[in-house]
């Protein structure tokens, strides 16, 4: 599962799969970014829930599209030297500043980035829960899942700002290899194109 997912989003997933008497051992694993991806290659997982951007170029994974990624906020603390920057913040300016990110899981697939400008200041962070609490600490910059910010910026913790270049959606993709699945896999993969079961996990994202 992608880090960009609430895994307890699956939980009810996984609730309907015992009541229909699913017997396979189930192993849950957070990955990041081409992470998510290099899990299926590499044999580390069967399915991935959330795989985000383009699927590597390699034979033997199919996938179908969860959502559009969109909903991120521009998040920093408000002791932060941009919180009274008026206006939309160029990219210029968030060139001179630390970003705070998730570090790619990979194991073999090329690394990817998201957000990133050349030659930044980067702190590498283990999750997306930590992100936040970086960013909150006044550590860096960054842009985060509404839903993990929210309760940050209620409270005053982080504060949103605008720039003015946005940031492009990213699909989110189901993925699966496609050697040796079962009914257990073709159990998932079915009921993860539901509608209802879309809009719970992409709620948000």
């Amino acid at each position: 599962i992608d880090a960009v997912i609430p895994i307890e989003r699956v939980f009810p997933l996984l609730k309907r799969f015992y009541a229909a008497g699913g017997g396979t051992q189930i192993r849950l694993s957070g990955e990041v970014l081409g992470g998510t991806w290099d899990a299926l290659t590499t044999g580390r997982a069967d399915l991935a829930i959330g795989a985000p951007g383009d699927a590597p170029s390699r034979s033997g994974i199919a996938t179908q599209l969860l959502c559009m990624r969109s909903d991120f906020v521009f998040a920093i603390a408000p002791e932060h030297p941009l919180a009274g920057w008026e206006g939309a913040i160029p990219n210029s300016e968030l060139l001179c500043h630390r970003a705070i990110v998730v570090a790619d899981t990979s194991q073999e697939l090329d690394a990817r980035t998201v957000g990133l400008l050349e030659g930044q200041d980067v702190l590498r962070v283990p999750d997306i829960r930590t992100k936040a609490a970086a960013q909150v600490a006044g550590l860096g910059i960054g842009h985060l899942p509404r839903w993990v910010a929210a309760a940050d910026l209620a409270a005053g913790r982080l504060v949103e700002k605008t720039l003015t270049s946005s940031r492009p959606s990213l699909p989110l993709h189901i993925a699966w290899r496609t050697k040796d699945s079962g009914k257990a896999q073709s159990w998932f993969i079915e009921e993860l194109a539901r509608d209802e079961v879309i809009e719970r996990l992409s709620a948000g994202l």
